[in-house]
C-alpha cells in the first residue's frame, strides 16, 4: 500500500516538472527546479521529506518567515471581507488607510502612500513623481545597483550585462560611484532625481559612508533635485532599523518598498510628502494608476507585518543574530564578510566557489544564493525569525561547503 503511494507521488512529480519546464517561463538556463509542496518558519519542504533551510527569504519578501500565523490570520480575515476592488485613491479601503497611517506615523514627514504591487512598479512610480513634481527629466543612480527589471528601473542599472540585450532604454541616466564624494558634483540642476539604495543589495551589501550620504542629501537640496532611497531590500527590519535611512540622521524626499512590506505577499509602495504625491492628481488626472496595486488582501499582510515589526522584539534581536553570523562564520577561504543586520554578503573570491558552496548547500538542506553584481559572495538574508539553532545549523554546513569546494569534493 505504502509502495503504491510512493510510486503514484512520484509519478505526479516526474509529470509536475516536465509541465514545469514546458509552460513556465524560465529565467535562467538551469533553473533549481525544487518542488516545493508546504512552507512553515524557516523551512521549505519538498514531495519526500526533504526540507530545506531559507537562508534568502524568497528574496526578501518572507521577512516573518512563511505562512506566519498572525499574516494568515489577517489574509484570511481580509479574504472573508472583499477582495478586489477599485485600489487606486478612490475608495475608502480600511487596509490601506490604516497600513499608510500607520506608516506615516513611523516616517517623519513622508505621510502619503501610493500602494503598488512590487518593487520595480515602486521605482517606476516614484521616476514619474520626480519628473512631474521638477520638470526635469535627468536621473543620477549608482552603480552596481538594481532598482528593479521594467524599462524605467532597468535604465537606472549600470554596468549593462543585465539590460544590453534590451536598449534603448530611458535616456538621460548619469551614474556615480557608491561612497564617492566626488561623484556628487554630477548631479546638478538638469537632475530631476537621485536613485540610491541605502545599503546597496547586488553589489554584495555595502553600506554608505554616513558622511557620503549627508552630503548627498545637502547636494540635492542645494541643486533642488529630488532624493528617492531604495529601500525594497533594506527596509521592514532587515538591517535591524525598521528602515535602513533612520541609522544615518537624513530623510528622503520619495521612500521605495517592497519586498518584506507585504509580509509575503505582493506589495509594495512609494512614499512620499502629500503636497509632492498630489502633483499626481491634477494636470493630468490620474497620473499614475495601478488596477491591482494595493490589493485589499496584500495590504491586510501588509499591515499585520508592519504591526508586528513594530511591537520591537524582532528587531532588538537583529543585532545579535548578525554578531552570531559573524561569530561563527570563521574560515580562511572567506576573504570578507560584510553585513547589514540580518543581511551578509560571505565574499569567497571566485564565481565558481560560490557557485559551488550554493550547490553543497541546497543537498545539505540550505538555500542560499549570489549577487546579481557580485558573484564572488554568498548571499546570506534569511527571515528575521531564524533561530540561534538555525544559524548554527546553517553556518556548519556553508563552512562544510566552502571547505568541500576547497578541496574539490563538492
Amino acid at each position: 500500500m505504502f509502495a503504491n503511494k510512493l510510486v503514484m507521488q512520484t509519478q505526479k512529480s516526474a509529470n509536475l516538472r516536465s509541465l514545469f519546464f514546458r509552460h513556465v517561463a524560465q529565467t535562467s538556463p538551469g533553473p533549481l527546479a525544487l518542488e516545493i509542496v508546504r512552507a512553515e518558519g524557516c523551512w521549505l519542504y519538498g514531495h519526500h521529506g526533504e526540507r530545506w533551510l531559507d537562508l534568502i527569504a524568497g528574496i526578501g519578501p518572507s521577512v516573518l518567515g512563511h505562512r506566519h500565523s498572525r499574516v494568515q490570520r489577517a489574509v484570511q480575515q481580509q479574504l472573508d471581507t472583499y477582495w478586489h476592488t477599485l485600489v487606486y485613491g478612490e475608495f475608502v479601503l480600511t487596509p490601506q488607510v490604516k497600513l499608510a497611517q500607520l506608516l506615516a506615523e513611523n516616517l517623519p514627514g513622508l505621510d502619503s502612500v501610493y500602494f503598488t504591487n512590487s518593487g520595480t512598479e515602486a521605482a517606476e512610480g516614484a521616476m514619474k513623481l520626480a519628473k512631474r513634481a521638477t520638470g526635469r527629466s535627468e536621473f543620477v543612480a549608482c552603480c552596481y545597483a538594481y532598482h528593479g527589471s521594467t524599462q524605467g528601473a532597468a535604465s537606472l542599472m549600470w554596468p549593462k550585462d543585465f539590460t544590453e540585450a534590451f536598449q534603448p532604454l530611458l535616456p538621460g541616466i548619469r551614474h556615480i560611484g557608491f561612497n564617492e564624494m566626488p561623484d556628487l558634483n554630477i548631479i546638478d540642476h538638469h537632475t530631476a532625481a537621485v536613485v540610491i539604495e541605502t545599503v546597496q543589495g547586488e553589489a554584495g551589501v555595502i553600506p554608505p559612508d554616513p558622511d557620503w550620504l549627508l552630503a548627498l542629501r545637502q547636494r540635492c537640496n542645494a541643486v533642488g533635485a529630488l532624493l528617492i532611497l531604495d529601500e525594497i531590500q533594506a527596509g521592514m527590519g532587515r538591517t535591524g532599523h525598521l528602515f535602513a535611512f533612520e541609522k544615518y540622521g537624513i530623510v528622503p524626499d520619495i521612500l521605495l518598498l517592497a519586498k518584506g512590506f507585504g509580509g509575503g505577499m505582493p506589495l509594495g509602495a512609494f512614499v512620499a510628502r502629500r503636497e509632492l504625491m498630489q502633483t499626481l492628481s491634477h494636470d493630468p488626472v490620474l497620473g499614475h494608476i495601478t488596477t491591482f496595486g494595493g490589493h485589499p488582501v496584500c495590504v491586510a499582510a501588509g499591515l499585520a507585518t508592519l504591526e508586528i515589526l513594530l511591537e520591537g522584539e524582532l528587531l532588538v534581536q537583529v543585532p545579535a543574530k548578525e554578531a552570531l553570523f559573524r561569530s561563527l562564520l570563521k574560515h580562511p577561504a572567506i576573504h570578507e564578510l560584510r553585513s547589514a543586520g540580518l543581511w551578509l554578503a560571505v565574499d569567497l573570491g571566485n564565481a565558481d566557489k560560490v557557485k559551488a558552496v550554493i550547490q553543497y548547500c541546497l543537498q545539505k538542506g540550505i538555500i542560499t544564493d549570489w549577487f546579481l553584481f557580485n558573484d564572488r559572495s554568498l548571499r546570506i538574508a534569511p527571515p528575521l525569525t531564524i533561530s540561534e539553532a538555525e544559524i548554527r545549523f546553517a553556518c556548519e554546513v556553508i563552512l562544510d561547503g566552502i571547505s568541500a569546494s576547497d578541496h574539490g569534493t563538492h
